[in-house]
């Protein structure tokens, strides 16, 4: 049986096309090369990115921002928990999220002088970078603390100092950069 078209004509059909099945390992490798791809593509930025002096305005900027951020984290967290006894996980959240607010602002104006983007959605990724930062900063104090037994201010202190990289690299190429505005 032929099939019609409206007026009665006839329509032909493409013969039917057997697609090639997919392989599991062939979606592996593209996956995998994707992933390659856009790890170098990174590193090429951060590579390319070492050779302007002007990044490496913004890296001691981002520094003293995240100094400044840095000392009232750690007021805060030192204030809940001697002060307050509030347990050292949660103190290390709430003095996070006191931090973080402190930091998007002088980042976005003074930093990066981002401030023709728009301060919601870069607000949002700067927020995503953080809590990245956050979960290695807290697997660290709960390694130093609970398992090693550390103090927790130095212990403190030395996360976050640890999360920075991450954080910069994060808010440079992400939050603040071209695609972020």
């Amino acid at each position: 049986m032929t099939p019609q078209g409206r007026g009665g004509e006839t329509v032909e059909r493409a013969p039917d096309v057997e697609s090639a099945p997919v392989r599991r390992g062939a979606r592996a490798r593209d996956a995998s090369a994707r992933a390659a791809d856009w790890t170098w593509g990174i590193l090429r930025r951060i590579h390319l990115g070492t050779r302007k002096p002007e990044n490496w305005v913004q890296l001691f900027k981002f520094g003293v921002v995240g100094g400044s951020g840095y000392v009232i984290n750690l007021i805060v967290f030192a204030l809940l928990t001697e002060a307050l006894a509030v347990h050292h996980i949660a103190a290390a959240v709430l003095s996070f999220c006191v931090a973080v607010s402190n930091n998007f602002l002088i980042n976005r104006h003074w930093t990066f002088r981002a401030t023709e983007g728009h301060a919601g959605f870069q607000a949002a990724r700067f927020f995503t970078v953080s809590v990245l930062a956050l979960g290695v900063n807290l697997v660290l104090l709960y390694l130093l603390v609970d398992v090693a037994s550390a103090p927790e201010l130095p212990s403190q202190a030395l996360a976050v100092a640890l999360a920075m990289p991450f954080n910069f690299l994060g808010n440079k190429l992400w939050t603040f950069g071209v695609d972020g505005r």
